[in-house]
């Protein structure tokens, strides 16, 4: 999309970043940050300094404030901010103005796939170029173009009651589909939970935990998507970490629930099959929470809207399976 043949929204945003900045190590003292910021210049303009591994990858942000007060013997990675708002390398013009509205930051970083920084981009410096024109029609661009993209941020944000039902809605609807096979499953093993009451007294603690962990491994997923792009190579190293996670959560959670039901009840097969069922579904709960918000986002939906209620359902529906199985075979 063009305006008055000046401004091109979907051309890569990486056309206006600087190149001329200082990527500072993360395990490296004040002292030696600023002796590699004096070697090296800080470019036109300076808001942040970015700190980056041993590999080159970007692993916080810091504020000048904090660079500037903090003791020489500091280590950066102290004063720095881990939870880094970047823009991948492929992302457009009017991306990059989103971010900038959204999260109100006044340069962001460019990264690629390994997020290594490959650029920065600064509101004035990029402002600048993007409505570069003669004086003549500068004004006239640059009301074009803030018409543009709130039109594209309101989309939704001002959207009527109905649109946004309409949005939203259907997504319910996967909710509602996904508490009816539950209940289905739940009576099909019906025998199951009349001969062992003590497996329906933890149901809901069994499915509590799974949305937990599943709500929380999508939050992260979610929020690592915001500055990443969906590869197999990125998938793969975030699944290998989920997974992880996952075994670690199952494991405590399911011992100390095993230990809770023995007891509580005396019953070391019913604390086997209860431990065991939690171990098992909040790994599935893991790898649901992280595989649905990508592939939501590769298809080009919205994962904020539509991830809860999609990995809620079947996190729920794997968790009872996994449940009912057990006890039926075990009990």
């Amino acid at each position: 999309m063009k305006i008055s043949g000046a401004i091109d929204f979907n051309a890569p945003a990486l056309k206006y970043a600087r190149k001329d900045f200082p990527l500072l190590e993360a395990d490296a003292s004040v002292r030696k940050a600023l002796e590699t910021i004096r070697r090296e210049g800080i470019g036109e303009r300076v808001i942040y300094f970015y700190a980056a591994d041993e590999r080159k990858r970007l692993v916080g942000v810091v504020p000048t404030r904090r660079l500037l007060t903090a003791s020489s013997d500091t280590l950066l990675c102290e004063i720095m901010v881990p939870r880094v708002v970047a823009l991948p390398a492929e992302a457009t013009v009017l991306e990059a103005c989103e971010f900038f509205v959204l999260y109100k930051f006044l340069a962001l970083p460019v990264i690629d796939e390994e997020r290594r920084v490959i650029g920065i981009v600064d509101t004035d410096v990029f402002m600048e170029s993007v409505l570069e024109n003669d004086e003549t029609s500068r004004e006239g661009v640059r009301d074009d173009f803030f018409e543009a993209l709130g039109f594209h941020l309101a989309e939704v944000r001002d959207a009527s009651s109905w649109r946004v039902f309409r949005y939203r809605f259907p997504w319910l609807l996967v909710t509602v589909t996904g508490g009816t096979i539950c209940a289905l499953l739940a009576g099909l093993f019906e025998a199951t939970l009349a001969h062992s009451l003590v497996i329906a007294f933890f149901l809901i603690m069994v499915l509590g935990l799974n949305e937990s962990v599943s709500a929380q491994s999508m939050s992260v997923t979610t929020q690592a998507l915001r500055s990443v792009r969906v590869t197999w190579h990125w998938f793969r190293s975030a699944f290998q970490r989920e997974i992880t996670t996952a075994l670690l959560l199952g494991l405590a959670c399911g011992t100390l629930v095993s230990a809770i039901v023995w007891i509580w009840r005396a019953d070391a097969r019913a604390a086997f099959v209860i431990g065991g069922s939690i171990a098992l579904s909040l790994v599935s709960a893991c790898v649901i929470g992280l595989s649905v918000p990508s592939l939501l986002h590769r298809l080009k939906l919205d994962p904020k809207i539509a991830a809860g209620p999609v990995t809620l359902a079947l996190a729920d529906i794997f968790a009872l399976v996994i449940y009912f199985t057990s006890a039926w075979v075990v009990l």
